[in-house]
């Protein structure tokens, strides 16, 4: 595969900040603190760290696992309830952390004004499936509990993730609507991860996922999640979102990617359905951008897809 002539020229720096590495178990530990040292490069501008409050929370754990951590996020000066982004951050189920996503909330909540709720799950291959959905519902169920005290208004209380946080948050709606115990605002989707089908297709996308999350890479990382090969039958749609069978009662959804995203296909195909079943759903597609495009600072397509996702989180958060 060769498919830089068709990267977006803005994007191609960012390729040397983001190389793309070749994940194994051996490389697992490096991978986790190469992710640390590039995040914590990102600085927050003092001025908007200052305007917003951060508190850490031990919460309950699902019915038998530890206890887990999440972060909620508000601006300083906010009077009454807010609406709620419940954030659940990337890594190909097997890296990340939602400390490390600081300088990304900060200016989110800034901008938007409303509370943002960040999750730490237990990552694969030391926790498979169930443990991250779990941990996921478990922060979103602390969140709803303690909506009143956290000046949230449980009404719009929203799911958003990019990547591997995409998938757990596409899965978190599907759990939600079928337990049935609380109702999602809108589903807020970047390049999600949700279909380890993709890692066996037999016709794979020519021009998708040569750089930053390959199809290795996706092997990888499915395999660490489920524990075992991915792409065989009985996968739950908790794992996979795109394994669902059925997407009625989801809730408004909002779904980006990129033409050279190894995730483009199961993005198109999740968005399709979801517009099938009568979600109603915005979809994106970005050309020239790979995975994690978005997160170059000045490259105009980057500025595109960012706007875009905020105009769409104020509209389902504000109305």
């Amino acid at each position: 595969m060769d498919t830089r002539h068709l990267v977006d020229p803005e994007l191609l720096g960012l390729l040397d900040v983001f190389p793309t590495t070749v994940l194994s178990t051996e490389a697992l530990a490096q991978m986790r603190a190469a992710e640390r040292v590039t995040i914590a490069g990102f600085d927050v501008d003092p001025a908007v760290r200052a305007r917003v409050a951060q508190t850490t929370h031990a919460v309950p754990g699902p019915t038998g696992a530890p206890d887990i951590s999440v972060i909620v996020y508000r601006p300083r000066d906010a009077r009454g309830v807010l609406p709620c982004i419940y954030h659940i951050h990337g890594g190909g189920y097997v890296g990340g952390a939602a400390t490390m996503m600081a300088p990304f909330h900060y200016p989110l909540v800034d901008e938007l004004g409303c509370v943002l709720v960040t999750v730490e799950y237990r990552l694969a291959p030391e926790h498979p499936f169930p443990a991250a959905i779990e941990d996921c519902y478990a922060g979103l169920a602390w969140t709803f509990a303690n909506a009143h005290a956290l000046d949230i208004d449980a009404a719009r209380i929203g799911v958003m993730g990019e990547s591997a946080g995409g998938g757990l948050a596409a899965s978190l709606a599907l759990m939600a609507r079928d337990r049935g115990a609380y109702t999602l605002a809108f589903q807020h989707l970047i390049y999600p991860m949700i279909d380890d089908r993709t890692c066996v297709a037999a016709a794979a996308n020519p021009v998708a996922g040569e750089f930053i999350w390959t199809p290795h890479n996706n092997r990888f990382g499915w395999a660490a999640l489920l524990g075992r090969a991915p792409g065989g039958p009985d996968v739950s749609p908790y794992a996979a979102a795109a394994r669902a069978e059925n997407l009625s009662s989801l809730p408004p959804t909002f779904i980006s990617t990129a033409t050279l995203d190894l995730f483009v296909d199961e993005n198109i195909a999740y968005a399709q359905r979801l517009m099938r079943a009568g979600a109603p759903t915005e979809f994106h597609v970005y050309p020239g951008g790979f995975h994690g495009f978005d997160m170059h600072p000045t490259a105009r397509v980057s500025q595109a897809t960012r706007r875009d996702s905020r105009g769409a989180l104020k509209r389902a958060l504000f109305g």
